[in-house]
């Protein structure tokens, strides 16, 4: 008879699934199914801080400068980011609950046929062509009309980023594929999307498990009626164990006892890294509490503005707040403990996870063309 499972089985688990050996990252991204993405660049953008640690000689920007060769697309998901297109396709045809007025509705149709005429867009342009003006942002500020228009035409389904050009989204329509397949029913699309999530951010608490399944109401809207018939069907379906007082479920198949142990290495985290996202279970797995504190007032902050989560083999006993300028990086480290661990090993760990993100952060020329399948 085999032994229980323990939260220490689970933690190696974790960390072992989710922080794969470096492969490229056509494959990485269809192992992850989605990345998280984030604007801030602290040093860098947090999709790009993902992939890095699964993608062999990753530099800051490839995932743009790639991203129209490869079979993905930008969206929503169960947050914002990047997933290949086949489950991409699972969402879509999106229904939004909130129609468009008569007015909003014609002035996304001039947009969409100005769009199909030019092929690909800069809002810039689009702005220039019709000037909407700005509204009221859901931070409470006052953000670029055209923006607004465009990213809810997006969400819509009429525009895709084709890419991005410093940044900024570069908008063309978005075609319906002739020879596309015919789409599942509803609740195996659901089924499927789920299996995309827990892959990513299993193993899961079963509290984290209904918050991510809930999650899809945002990628897909027109099916959140059958979430919850969804949530019990995946209960039924997923490995299971409960383990200090807590049910966790991982895919069916896996084995958290027969993980590889975590490496003899530091690692510093993206706050939306697939070990990181879920708040309660870091807190579950590393007694303390990681909050991501850049929209804190500074007066409040306890990490500081994009605080790294310090992943030493496999404990996160800390966090690192790191600056470029002029191409010096430096870091501000803390500890859970109040200071670094007295493993002899771990000073150059951290010194060589630190070259790794200066190489990181070096630029590279333009990548050639990578296959999209």
């Amino acid at each position: 008879m085999s032994s229980p499972v323990e939260l220490a089985d689970l933690r190696r688990f974790a960390i072992a699934r989710s922080l794969f050996f470096r492969t490229d990252l056509c494959s990485a991204l269809d192992r992850l199914g989605f990345v998280q993405a984030d604007p801030i660049r602290a040093p860098a953008r947090a999709q790009d801080l993902v992939l890095r640690h699964r993608v062999t000689g990753y530099r800051a920007g490839d995932l743009d400068r790639r991203y129209p060769m490869l079979d993905i697309e930008e969206d929503f998901f169960v947050n914002y980011g990047f997933l290949p297109r086949a489950h991409h396709a699972l969402m879509h045809p999106r229904v939004v609950r909130t129609p468009w007025s008569l007015a909003k509705k014609k002035r996304a149709q001039a947009v969409l046929a100005f769009v199909r005429e030019r092929g690909e867009v800069h809002p810039r342009d689009v702005d220039e062509r019709f000037a909407h003006g700005a509204v009221v942002n859901a931070w409470g500020g006052s953000s670029n009309a055209t923006t607004h228009l465009l990213d809810a035409m997006h969400y819509r389904g009429w525009l895709r980023v084709a890419r991005r050009h410093g940044g900024i989204r570069i908008y063309s329509a978005r075609l319906e594929r002739s020879d596309a397949p015919e789409l599942p029913s509803p609740a195996l699309r659901l089924d499927a999307l789920i299996d995309v999530a827990v892959r990513q951010y299993a193993p899961l608490p079963a509290a984290s498990l209904g918050q991510l399944v809930r999650r899809l109401r945002f990628g897909a809207p027109q099916l959140q009626r059958g979430l919850d018939a969804a949530l019990a069907r995946t209960k039924r379906r997923l490995a299971h164990a409960r383990v200090d007082g807590a049910e966790w479920y991982w895919p069916d198949g896996e084995a958290p006892k027969a993980a590889r142990e975590a490496l003899d290495e530091v690692r510093l985290l993206a706050p939306f890294d697939p070990l990181v996202w879920d708040r309660a279970r870091f807190e579950r797995f590393w007694d303390w509490a990681y909050r991501f504190e850049a929209y804190t007032p500074v007066a409040k902050r306890k990490l500081g503005y994009y605080a790294l989560p310090m992943l030493w083999r496999e404990q996160v006993i800390g966090w690192a707040n790191l600056t470029l300028s002029d191409e010096a990086l430096t870091s501000d480290a803390g500890y859970v403990a109040g200071r670094p661990p007295r493993d002899r090993h771990f000073r150059s760990a951290l010194e060589a996870e630190i070259e790794r993100i200066r190489v990181f952060l070096t630029a590279r020329e333009p990548a050639p063309a990578e296959r999209t399948s």
